[in-house]
């Protein structure tokens, strides 16, 4: 029997085994047509394929991003902090002369008056926002500000002491700190003064960040509403470096910006972005570049998930806009000179995955490795035949 040539056996090879080859992921066909098959569970039934084109980078440029300002508004600091529960006050008295409630009587045999002041030992504003007032009894101060204290306390004393005058002094707030936690050299609950303190402000008073700025969120919370923020938005845009409000929570957390790079690219691993944000070009350069003899440059992919918001305006018409989340396929054809400048452009994100697919040609290779592999013994079986005749 003739055999069959190698070509055609390599054709056939590929036709019927090359499902059962070794591989790096799906080919290029496999991704675009797999865009409109749904999987046996249905938990991810399709995804959108998009071209990377000047229209679609244009169009991301416009994803909405975490704001601080977004999502507390007010860029006003907040007004005259006045008393709470749990702050420490001391009251501190004058009188007119002495002899007095508060004052000290003469001392005898002597020419000096005695003291025209007394300071009342610190209390603790209690749950019923009261503090006691020696002949003034329980005083109402949560809620009130220091001056509308003072002159209740006066108020109350007038008739008894002499021409009493009060200052009250909050020595420990309790009810106008912040609590800052996390990556911060010193966590701590910091007051707020009464000209108001931005993040920013509250965050040096914390010993500023341990952590890198780039790899460094905030995340604020303010009663229901939390929002994470990179601290690099915050540095470099005034307007995210909102004021703080008594009671808010600030958390710098600690998260290395990176992405994943699999398939026929110099490496497989995932990588970190080491700066505030890098582009698909600078992606494709710290994975190593395609591999020469492996990839196929019409077949690079960014896997990611999509607000819904943003595939509405690349695909007005996909079916899969009902979630918050849409699973999007970018897809970049390095064939085209011009996607050298598009991928410059292409802002990379947080755990994005990049997929080099392999080469049609490289499959071939692996089914002529194997026919090789197969036809050796017979080959060379043949060979040692022909010798000994």
């Amino acid at each position: 029997m003739r055999p069959l040539p190698i070509a055609l056996c390599a054709a056939l090879a590929v036709s019927g085994c090359s499902a059962i080859l070794p591989a790096a992921g799906p080919s290029t066909s496999a991704v675009t047509e797999g865009a409109d098959v749904a999987t046996d569970q249905g938990l991810l039934a399709r995804y959108e394929i998009i071209d990377v084109n000047p229209a679609v980078v244009e169009a991301l440029r416009g994803r909405p991003l975490d704001s601080l300002l977004a999502s507390f508004g007010d860029r006003r600091p907040s007004v005259e902090p006045v008393i709470g529960v749990g702050d420490v006050i001391t009251v501190t008295i004058w009188e007119a002369s002495t002899g007095g409630l508060f004052s000290g009587s003469l001392l005898p045999d002597r020419f000096s008056a005695g003291s025209k002041s007394a300071t009342i030992p610190p209390q603790v504003v209690t749950r019923d926002g009261a503090i006691t007032m020696p002949y003034a009894g329980r005083i109402q101060v949560a809620g009130k500000r220091v001056q509308e204290v003072q002159a209740q306390i006066e108020q109350e004393l007038a008739g008894k002491a002499i021409e009493p005058q009060v200052i009250v002094t909050v020595t420990q707030p309790a009810s106008t700190v912040v609590t800052v936690t996390g990556e911060v050299t010193a966590g701590a609950r910091i007051p707020l003064s009464t000209k108001g303190d931005r993040l920013l402000d509250v965050i040096a008073s914390a010993g500023g960040v341990r952590a890198p700025v780039s790899e460094t969120f905030v995340r604020l919370s303010r009663g229901r509403t939390t929002a994470t923020v990179p601290l690099t938005a915050v540095v470099s845009n005034p307007r995210e470096n909102i004021y703080l409000r008594p009671g808010d929570t600030l958390t710098l957390v600690r998260d290395p910006q990176t992405f994943l790079a699999t398939g026929a690219t110099g490496a497989n691993f995932e990588i970190p972005f080491q700066a505030e944000g890098i582009t698909l070009a600078q992606a494709l350069a710290k994975a190593g570049g395609l591999r020469d003899f492996q990839a196929d440059p019409a077949g690079v992919f960014l896997f990611r998930f999509e607000p819904a918001s943003v595939v509405r305006r690349l695909r007005p018409n996909s079916p899969l806009l009902g979630a918050p989340q849409v699973p999007v396929v970018y897809r970049v054809n390095m064939r085209d000179p011009n996607s050298l400048f598009i991928t410059q452009a292409f802002r990379m994100r947080n755990r994005d995955l990049v997929y080099v697919s392999n080469a049609p040609f490289t499959e071939v290779q692996k089914v002529l490795s194997v026919f090789s592999a197969i036809t050796a013994p017979v080959t060379a079986g043949a060979s040692l035949y022909q010798s000994t005749r």
